[in-house]
């Protein structure tokens, strides 16, 4: 279980990155993908039992 929570972690921190990067471009195509990618990988996490902080 700790590598799934380290990756999930890790892909939720790139996420968040690229999701700052695309609001301060104004990428609203990439906006939508990477708030997307951030909802499945906290679904993943919730269904696996893995507490993720909220960040954003």
């Amino acid at each position: 279980m700790g590598e799934l929570k380290a990756t999930i972690q890790q892909r939720m921190s790139d996420a968040y990155d690229s999701l700052r990067t695309a609001r301060d471009a104004g990428d609203d195509l990439l906006i939508d993908v990477q708030e997307a990618e951030i909802d499945d990988l906290r679904r993943t996490a919730a269904d696996h039992g893995i507490d993720l902080p909220r960040c954003g």
